[in-house]
């Protein structure tokens, strides 16, 4: 039998999410900060490339907020 949809926490999920994709932009970006004479020029590509993604992902987060309330 199939759970029933519950969405009462769906705001609450989604701040979430925005929270932990944060964190892991701003470590990536401590990362470039720190490290960026000792890394490789493609793995500071695939970061920043990534980061780009994280951006996108936050802004469908809050757009799904927006939604939800």
């Amino acid at each position: 039998m199939a759970k029933p949809d519950n969405r009462a926490d769906n705001v609450e999920h989604l701040q979430q999410s925005i929270q932990n994709t944060l964190e892991n932009l701003n470590e990536a970006e401590d990362y470039l900060n720190e490290f960026s004479s000792e890394i490789s020029d493609e793995e500071r590509s695939q970061i920043e490339k990534k980061n780009e993604r994280r951006k996108e992902s936050i802004q469908g987060f809050q757009e799904e907020i927006k939604d939800e309330v």
